[in-house]
């Protein structure tokens, strides 16, 4: 038969892959009569027949895990390999076996494992192929980015030992029905987004010895079921939501070595009943919100070797007992209100290496037998009331590390012994008593970190810095030191921060080469009567601030000044300084500050200062300079006080300069003379006649003065009251308005009213002046105030380009946030660090972040909520208010911290987290740093650095308690990438 169809080697139907079945069937269905219909029909099922034998070669386990792959969202392509190869079936064994993340038993039947860690998947899983995985025994999803619920399909896995699904986004109630899974040893949900109650139904595991629930959004108690785990070793659920009472039932759990239950909500006591887990080795209840005092039982942990409770409410007395745990390493019982001595018994803790009893209310002396303890790295005891002296063999008996004893009453000398292990890198004693020299730590080439300022240290400064290669934080300040600054300052190739201020009779030079220090940021000595010239700023790369005002320095300013690109800040006021302004001085791209005042400087101003667009201040008053003041907008608000004393200097704001002989000179402008003296004298006739009915009408209590500020234009009260009067603003009824108003001059300001009592004018001018003179390129300036015994009107610059909460509303890239984040930071750390004593913002919030011209953040409003509240009753009446307020405003130093890291928290996510300080701790750090990058579309390998440091930044800004919290200065050194966060859960940063 002509049609018959040939099924052999050269047929085409046989041979046919998947991929060509298409064309097949044309020949067969091309036959036009009835009964090569039927056997186009048969062709079709025969094609079917090899479809689907096609089909089966792929084995159970390959189709699953292709089914799973399809659900998977995978831009690395880390499943490239997850293929089927042409080629048929493998004899009896799987395609899978040689996948990535896949293991099998020896002969590559039976699927054992999946490991899909940190392969940077994502999508949503729907469990259908969970069914047919009955051997697998290791099931690892760990740091990928899987969001939405947990498939309960997970739980048919029966045969499960280790199940892994930390460091994602699932979400939603921990699903019902784990106890199926009873071969269980390891369960780790560590950083998700569960919510709702902890799952009782996990006490059910008979052979479950690790769990991990910390890190999500568990809420409610702890199940009292949790105490009878028959297998459990390792129990972590820190870092949620709980509430309620810890339950005493806990104290059941004999096989427990490890324990982690703080960074929750809780309410009460520690139960005692813990003292009776006897393996227990780590236990960590910190930041809890407990109270009460330090359970005794706790003694009875004979195996404990860590235990921290820092961040509650506890209080009473360290319990003497806790000598008895012979084994601990790590006790961390600071932040809460523990009073009384360190127990004398602690002498006992011979393996002891971290004691951390900083911020409570303790007081006595440190014990010697502290100073005896073998293991001993670290002390913190800072910020409690601790007097005497240190014990004088510290260091002697270990190898001590780091020492915090600062804000206590201490006294007497360090320890000679202290550095002679060569381990010790931070040494801070500030704000105590101190005296003596520095001979026992001239030589401690570990030092990194040394603070001392703030006591009545003496001598020389013994610090050889050829022998302390990697310090890199030296403050000396406020102390009694001598004999100058060490010559070898320049061998400290690590340096960054250098201040000896105020040691009145320091003397001595600035060394040669202390300009080439290639990190140095910081160079503070001002008030130490150093003589001698400035040195060759030749090799200067990173220095932002020198601060010298208020010695003897003589000589000229070197031209090499110029090579300093980085400098924002230079104070040389009240010295014998002689010659020119150098014009390399002016060129400096980020000068914002520059102070001469008070020197014997000749010259004109360079002219290049008039087009700088950071100068925030040029003060060269009471010098000899001459000829005119530039014109540029940088001098466009600074007043006449920044230029007196200079009979040669002319030009706005001081008299104009001459563009030929005046007609006073002239020949016959004796008329002239005549005309101008009668009008000058009408006008002031007239004057006087205006100002008397002024004086008549509003009585003596209501006259009105101007205090304008150094380097500001010296406006007139009649200036401002003219300028209210044309906008209504004197009809403001509330200190929170700010009113727009246009001088005479032209200069358009912004005015912000205060009412206050005649009582308390003394103190609020003083302070104000403090604000006036508090300059930075990212403050607002405060041009001056007008007064009368009711009423003060503050003058601020107006800036023109609105405030952070308008840009919120906008869409603005990575870089903009970053350069916002990071001005908001200075100008907080000037604040905060370089104004004395410290002035706190106290409402920091979006709308008082205004930009510039150039879009450059400046804080608006510092110091004015203190205003308020001595304006409604509260004022201190008497001039000694600085005492008065650092006591007052100590903690609003701190909440600037915090809110300044809440509102980085909003930068960062466009506005969405509002006031998510208190609780985005418990979030997951991997979930919150992906939604962050996704919002700010960070994908390139420079942005996705600074957006997990700012981040970071964040998180140590708004820790629960504020000795957690970093100081601006350190916060500003993490945004600048020149510090490293030290590794260190008790870590004080900022010291």
């Amino acid at each position: 038969m002509a049609n018959t169809i040939h099924i052999n080697k050269h047929s085409r139907v046989p041979s046919c892959s998947p991929k060509v079945l298409t064309v097949v069937p044309l020949p067969c269905c091309a036959l036009q009569v009835p009964m090569e219909i039927f056997k186009c029909f048969y062709c079709i099922s025969l094609l079917v027949t090899f479809t689907v034998s096609a089909v089966l070669a792929i084995d159970p386990y390959s189709e699953a895990l292709l089914s799973l792959k399809s659900e998977l969202l995978d831009d690395d392509n880390s499943l490239h390999n997850w293929v089927v190869p042409s080629g048929g079936k493998l004899s009896g064994k799987s395609y899978a076996c040689s996948w990535s993340g896949i293991k099998c038993n020896n002969d590559s039947t039976v699927l054992t494992s999946i490991d899909l860690s940190m392969m940077k998947l994502a999508g949503v899983l729907s469990g259908k192929q969970f069914s047919i995985f009955t051997n697998l025994t290791n099931l690892n999803l760990s740091h990928n980015f899987f969001s939405g619920q947990l498939p309960a399909e997970i739980f048919n896995l029966t045969s499960l030992t280790s199940l892994d699904i930390s460091r994602n986004n699932f979400s939603g109630p921990f699903p019902g029905g784990i106890p199926r899974l009873q071969n269980l040893v390891v369960l780790d949900a560590f950083s998700n987004s569960f919510s709702g109650t902890l799952p009782a139904e996990f006490s059910q595991l008979a052979y479950l010895k690790a769990l991990n629930l910390a890190g999500s959004y568990f809420k409610g108690l702890i199940p009292s079921d949790y105490g009878s785990f028959k297998s459990l070793e390792f129990l972590h659920l820190a870092g949620n939501s709980l509430t309620g009472s810890i339950p005493p039932e806990l104290g059941q759990l004999n096989t427990v070595t490890h324990m982690e239950i703080g960074y929750n909500l809780y309410h009460g006591f520690i139960p005692p009943e813990l003292g009776n887990m006897s393996q227990l080795q780590y236990l960590d209840i910190a930041g809890a919100n407990l109270s009460g005092p330090i359970p005794k039982q706790l003694s009875n942990l004979a195996s404990l070797q860590s235990l921290f409770l820092f961040r509650n409410q506890l209080t009473g007395s360290i319990p003497s007992e806790l000598s008895n745990i012979e084994a601990l390493t790590d006790l961390d019982l600071s932040d809460n209100f523990l009073t009384g001595s360190i127990p004398q018994s602690f002498s006992k803790l011979t393996n002891l290496r971290l004691l951390s009893l900083m911020y409570n209310d303790m007081s006595g002396t440190v014990p010697e037998s502290i100073a005896q303890l073998p293991s001993l790295e670290t002390l913190l005891i800072w910020n409690n009331r601790f007097s005497g002296s240190l014990p004088q063999s510290l260091g002697r008996n270990s190898k001590l590390k780091w020492v915090d004893a600062s804000t206590n009453s201490l006294v007497g000398s360090i320890p000679p012994d202290i550095c002679v292990s060569g381990a010790l890198f931070k040494l801070i004693l500030f704000s105590n008593k101190f005296t003596g020299g520095l001979s026992s730590i001239s030589n401690c080439s570990s030092l990194v970190r040394l603070r001392l300022e703030d006591n009545s240290f003496a001598g020389e400064i013994t610090l050889k810095f050829s022998y302390l290669p990697d310090i890199l934080y030296v403050d000396l300040s406020r102390n009694n030191f001598v004999g100058g600054i060490p010559l070898d300052i320049s061998q400290a190739s690590q340096m960054e921060y250098f201040n000896v201020s105020y040691n009145l009779q320091l003397g001595g030079i600035i060394p040669q080469q202390t300009w080439s220090l290639p990190q140095l940021q910081n160079f503070s000595a001002s008030s130490c009567g150093i003589s001698g010239g400035l040195p060759s700023f030749e090799s200067c790369k990173s220095i932002s601030v020198i601060d010298l005002a208020s010695n003897n320095l003589s000589g000229t300013i070197p031209n090499s000044v110029s090579k300093c690109q980085a400098l924002e800040n230079i104070k040389l006021s009240n010295n014998i300084l002689t010659g020119h302004i150098p014009d390399g001085l002016a060129t400096i791209p980020v000068i914002g500050v520059v102070d001469l005042s008070n020197n014997k400087f000749n010259g004109p101003i360079p002219a290049k200062f008039g087009s700088s667009s950071s100068l925030q201040l040029l003060n060269v008053s009471f010098n000899h300079i001459s000829g005119s003041i530039p014109t540029g907008k940088s001098f466009k608000l600074m007043g006449s006080s920044a230029f007196v004393g200079n009979s040669e200097l002319c030009g706005a704001p001081l008299r104009p300069c001459p563009d030929s002989v005046g007609i006073f000179g002239s020949k016959g402008t004796w008329k002239v003379t005549h005309i101008v003296l009668l009008s000058v004298g009408l006008i002031i006739v007239l004057l006087g006649l205006a100002f008397g009915i002024f004086y008549l009408r509003r009585g003596i209590k209501s006259q009105w003065k101007m205090v304008s500020f150094v380097g500001l234009p010296q406006f007139t009260a009649n200036d401002v009251l003219t300028s209210l009067s044309a906008t209504k603003a004197t009809e403001i009824s509330s200190p929170a308005v700010v009113t727009k108003a246009v001088l005479p001059t032209g200069i358009t300001v912004l005015v912000k009213k205060i009412e206050w009592e005649a009582r308390s004018m003394k103190v609020m001018s003083e302070f104000i002046m403090r604000l006036g003179n508090a300059r930075h390129k990212n403050l607002i300036r405060l041009l001056g105030f007008c007064h009368n015994q009711q009423l003060v009107y503050l003058l601020y610059d107006y800036l023109p380009n609105g405030n952070l909460a308008e840009k919120m509303e906008m869409k603005w890239d990575w870089a903009a946030k970053f350069r916002t984040v990071v001005g908001i930071a200075r100008g907080l750390c000037f604040l905060h660090h370089e104004c004395y004593p410290a002035i706190p913002h106290g409402d920091l919030k979006l709308s008082n972040i205004v930009f510039d011209e150039n879009m450059e953040p400046h804080l608006a409003e510092f110091g004015f909520k203190q205003m308020l509240r001595w304006c409604k009753g509260s004022s201190p009446t008497t001039t000694k208010w600085e005492t008065e307020y650092d006591e007052v405003t100590k903690e609003e130093l701190c909440m600037d911290i915090y809110k300044f890291g809440d509102m980085i928290l909003e930068i960062l996510t466009g506005g969405r987290l509002k006031n998510a300080a208190a609780s985005i701790h418990s979030k997951p750090r991997e979930v919150l740093l992906r939604e962050i990058c996704n919002e700010n579309e960070a994908s390139s390998v420079s942005s996705l650095p600074e957006i997990k440091l700012v981040l970071e930044v964040a998180m140590l800004c708004t820790r629960t308690r504020s000795s957690d919290r970093s100081s601006m200065e350190d916060v500003l050194k993490l945004l600048s990438g020149l510090k490293h966060l030290d590794d260190g859960r008790t870590s004080k940063e900022g010291q």
